[in-house]
């Protein structure tokens, strides 16, 4: 057992507690501030105010509801992603679930979330406040779940062995071996997740379903506000206090998890530098957290249970089960939804889809050919990505949607249609996907690999061909698939877009997914969402699937 390093004389534990304490309680005093904001009467219309001082509350309150689906999207992460990982029947059904749930837009899920949870909490704004808790749930959930699930089956079989060795027990192997393989690439996707979940808070915050406006205050509909207004000195400090925002939960949340999970590489190479956090050192001093660190929590040695073959336990078929009913029952639910819908409109539907299509392949394609070169180099060096880290996740977790406005204007002083636009607009917030994919494929590529190269005086071109593409590869197709779904998500955005009171758009399936959410048409926004739906889940089984089969057995480390 590791002991705590000895305190520095200098470092004035009681300034750094009572520091501490202070901090606690503004916590505590905003979370009061916030339940109280939960529990007051609902009101369809919220006035935003545009002053400065109202910022601080509503950053506040959109960093609460992010954090919140942050902490459901882990849970969700831990429970599906080793459940599909551990159980033959799961891994069957999930991953093909996951993929639709994951092409599902926004817009699909939110109307009726919105308007079922209202319902349920009428008398407050409990309901909404869910509702956009949940929405955001959605936009970070799905790519954690995949980065954990196909690091679970790419776990090194030595590890393995090692385990059954040890005598660890399920529970133990999980945490002692997998978790610890995994916690690399959970964590860049975690950020990237946690970016994705801002990407849509300016729609999630001021959603509106035909004439109604269901508004949240938050730094998002604070944005929505500016825009509609067309308040230029408001629409600056929204995006001021988002980039404080992100530097803050960066410092304070991801560069102290990053340095901590350090301590699960497999290997320390002779090149590598021990990444810093000035916050957890400044933990490190405070008396309190060494009396948590010290108590350290012991896990029973069982022996390991062998099992010759696989054998269908009983109680994991149950949600199964449970899943395929309730998959039923929506389907009944969208059928009467779709009776509505023409033949013609699904062929338009059809065409959309295709147009739609081309516009993520090239987003996605635009996207991987500048980010596997710069993530390679920031992966492959623990100073460069100790320096890029903090620039990196704000460029990454900036909405997007925030600066559509200045985007728009330059490409109409260009003279871009929105056709073309509508991909730059797709990749302000998809590409990333690729880069945090492939920055963690990175930094997990062994040392003695890289030494050996470099020991054999072998080229760069040569390294780049036969060890680092191979080695981020299970990773990037992770990245693409994620990236492509976000890009599908973005379309209902970057191809329907107010501007200066106006709506730009051009055709595509985001475009007739927006005007049907525009104009209430809930069955040919139902339908959209279905087309939607069916092109990603057809497209993942002919393209993605392969590439991920090619990925687990030919460029796997545990093969």
């Amino acid at each position: 057992m590791n002991s705590l390093p000895e305190r520095p004389a200098h470092s004035h534990p009681l300034i750094i507690d009572l520091a501490i304490l202070v901090g606690i309680v503004a916590l505590f005093a905003g979370f009061v501030d916030l339940a109280r904001h939960w529990t007051a009467p609902f009101h369809e219309i919220v006035e935003i105010d545009l002053s400065p001082l109202a910022l601080p509350r509503y950053v506040f309150y959109s960093l609460c509801r992010g954090l919140i689906a942050f902490g459901f999207s882990l849970l969700f992460t831990l429970i599906v992603g080793f459940w599909a990982a551990k159980d033959l029947w799961a891994g069957r059904i999930i991953p093909p679930i996951l993929d639709i749930l994951q092409s599902i837009p926004v817009l699909g899920f939110m109307p009726g979330l919105v308007i079922g949870l209202v319902a349920a909490f009428p008398n407050s704004n409990i309901g909404l406040e869910l509702a956009c808790i949940l929405m955001i749930f959605t936009a970070q959930v799905w790519n954690m779940t995949f980065s954990l699930y196909h690091s679970l089956r790419a776990v090194p079989q030595d590890l393995r062995e090692a385990a059954r060795t040890f005598g660890f027990s399920p529970f133990q192997t999980a945490v002692k071996v997998e978790l610890p393989f995994a916690a690399t690439g959970l964590v860049w996707n975690g950020m990237m997740s946690m970016a994705g979940g801002w990407f849509f808070l300016m729609v999630n915050e001021a959603f509106t379903l035909g004439d109604t406006d269901y508004r949240l205050p938050g730094i998002g509909s604070y944005m929505s506000a500016a825009v509609q207004q067309n308040r230029t000195d408001s629409m600056l400090l929204a995006v001021v206090a988002m980039m404080a925002m992100i530097i803050l939960l960066d410092q304070l949340f991801w560069k102290p998890i990053t340095v901590w999970v350090q301590r699960f590489r497999i290997e320390e190479s002779s090149d590598a530098v021990a990444p810093t956090s000035w916050f957890l050192n400044l933990l490190g001093r405070s008396s309190w957290w060494r009396w948590i660190m010290s108590r350290h929590i012991r896990l029973p040695v069982r022996s390991p249970r062998r099992r010759s073959v696989y054998v269908p336990n009983f109680f994991s078929l149950i949600p199964v089960v449970l899943l395929g009913v309730l998959v039923v029952d929506g389907v009944v639910v969208l059928w009467d939804f779709l009776i509505p819908v023409t033949l013609e409109q699904w062929f338009e539907l059809g065409s959309a889809a295709g147009i739609t299509l081309g516009r993520v392949m090239l987003t996605v394609l635009l996207g991987t050919l500048w980010a596997v070169p710069v993530g390679l180099w920031i992966g492959l060096s623990p100073k460069w990505s100790q320096r890029l880290q903090p620039v990196v996740q704000v460029l990454a977790s900036f909405p997007a949607p925030m600066i559509f406005p200045i985007v728009i204007g330059i490409m109409t002083i260009a003279g871009i249609s929105l056709g073309w636009g509508s991909i730059v607009l797709m990749m302000l917030g998809t590409q990333w996907y690729i880069l945090f994919n492939v920055i963690a494929g990175a930094s997990t590529i062994p040392g003695d690999l890289k030494e050996m190269t470099r020991s054999f005086r072998i080229s760069r071109y040569q390294r780049f061909r036969v060890l680092y593409l191979p080695c981020v590869f299970p990773y990037l197709v992770t990245g693409w698939v994620t990236a492509a779904g976000g890009a599908w998500n973005a379309s209902i955005i970057a191809e329907y877009v107010a501007f200066r009171g106006d709506i730009l758009q051009t055709q595509g399936l985001g475009a007739v997914i927006s005007n049907a959410a525009a104009g209430r048409d809930l069955p040919l926004l139902a339908a959209g969402v279905v087309v939607m739906a069916g092109v990603v889940v057809v497209f993942n089984r002919l393209v993605w699937k392969r590439l991920y089969r090619l990925a687990e057995n030919r460029y796997s480390l545990n093969k």
